[in-house]
């Protein structure tokens, strides 16, 4: 229980960081903070996917893995459809004071996807006693959604803020959005551990494929200063080099 908690703390720590981050930075080193931090979770991604999780699922023998990584990255283009491509800091900002409904519950579908494969940790076996992969890289996992998560909570409150959204709703939306990875997570314990199909594996797969689509777009988008570019690739090769130092 104590350990669910200090998971559930992180994450909403997470998000509240970037929201208090927003007040504080200057707005021409808020764009860079996001551009760079994203830069370094899409790396971070990128590599867990390869290194950690695609090897072991498909080490399982799960003959439908692939199926399910596709899913996944082709439901994360479902998501960016609504969402207005903001997981990767793009701000697209109305001073109309409405509220954008469409990207906030296309945010927390995501979030709350990708929280529910962190119910695997502390899982060893399933039915056909094979050991659960969850509980192999769940640190790797929450990480990576960690650090996706502080640039995004960034991104979503300058939006907010930009769109002239009051400040107390601004912050209820933004812990709104933090609360969907917890509850993912929650639900993700409902699940039964023991069943015949690989339910958290075939999440994870989806999570995975949800991650490819995050790194590859922030990773391939190109900008015209060259010195900034720099700046990216380095930030990307330390998030690549933080997961290979969890291995």
């Amino acid at each position: 229980m104590s350990e669910l908690i200090t998971t559930i703390f992180f994450l909403i720590l997470s998000v509240v960081t970037g929201g208090v981050l927003v007040v504080f930075l200057e707005k021409k080193n808020q764009a860079t903070f996001i551009k760079l931090s994203l830069a370094f979770s899409g790396g971070f991604l990128l590599a867990i996917a390869f290194i950690h999780f695609l090897p072991e699922l498909y080490a399982e023998q799960h003959t439908s893995i692939g199926v399910w990584v596709l899913v996944g990255f082709l439901v994360q283009l479902f998501l960016e459809y609504f969402s207005g491509g903001i997981e990767h800091g793009h701000i697209h900002a109305h001073a109309n004071k409405k509220i954008p409904y469409g990207m906030l519950i296309s945010l927390s579908i995501h979030s709350f996807i990708e929280g529910i494969p962190l119910a695997g940790s502390g899982a060893h076996e399933h039915a056909n006693t094979h050991e659960h992969l969850i509980g192999n890289h769940d640190n790797s996992l929450l990480l990576g959604i960690i650090l996706h998560q502080l640039p995004v909570a960034i991104a979503l409150m300058t939006l907010l803020r930009q769109s002239l959204i009051k400040s107390t709703t601004s912050w209820i939306l933004l812990i709104s959005f933090g609360l969907m990875t917890p509850l993912g997570l929650i639900f993700g314990k409902l699940i039964p551990m023991d069943s015949a199909i690989p339910f958290m594996d075939i999440l994870l797969a989806l999570v995975v494929g949800m991650f490819l689509h995050i790194s590859t777009t922030i990773i391939f988008e190109t900008n015209e200063n060259h010195r900034f570019n720099l700046a990216k690739l380095t930030a990307i090769l330390l998030g690549v080099g933080l997961s290979m130092g969890l291995i």
